[in-house]
This record gives structure tokens, sequence and C-alpha cells, in this order.
């Protein structure tokens, strides 16, 4: 093997490392974006489930007993709102001021 071609070989390798170092840079580049979304997709996902938890706790709080007896008296059939207090509902009939009475 003859000098020139020790040199183009070389020159070769020098080509293909250069290829291989960009690519390496650019999955390099790839991966510090995608760390850095992930980073912020997990923060909003904290924050999320902190929402519902706290929209979970609201909804289970207890329903007094006063409460509980207003929607017995719904379910039979009769209206707890002033408007209509004691009178029967029609069947599959809801009325919006007795179910705020209700679950306000």
């Amino acid at each position: 093997m003859d000098k020139g071609d020790l040199f183009d070989k070389f020159d070769d390798l020098e080509r293909v490392l250069s290829v291989t170092l960009a690519d390496v840079n650019a999955i390099k580049k790839e991966l510090q974006e995608t760390i850095q979304e992930n980073a912020i997709l997990k923060v909003e996902n904290s924050r999320l489930r902190d929402r519902l938890e706290e929209l979970d706790n609201k909804e289970k709080t207890p329903i007094s007993k006063s409460q509980l007896n207003l929607e017995k008296i719904y379910d039979e059939g009769f209206h707890i709102c002033t408007m209509f207090y004691g009178q029967r509902r029609g069947p599959d009939e809801s009325c919006a001021f007795c179910t705020e009475l209700i679950y306000r």
C-alpha cells in the first residue's frame, strides 16, 4: 500500500466520522428535546391529578340527613322546591329548583 492510498483511506475515514458525528449530534438534540417535553408533561400530569383529586374530594362530601330526606321525598315524586312544594311531579319529570335544593 503506497502513501497515497493510505492518505485516501484516512480522508474516507474522516468523512465517515464527520457524518457519524453529525448523526450523533442530531440524536443528542432530539433526545434533549424529548427529555424537556417529558419533564413538562410530568408537571402538567401532576397538576391534573391534583385537580382531579380535589374534584373527587368535593364530590365525596357527605349529604346531610335533611338533604337525604328531601332527596327521598323528591324520589317519591313530590316537589321540594319553594315554588311547587308538596305538589306531585309528572312521570319522569325533573325540577331544576328541587335538584338545586338537594345538591347545593
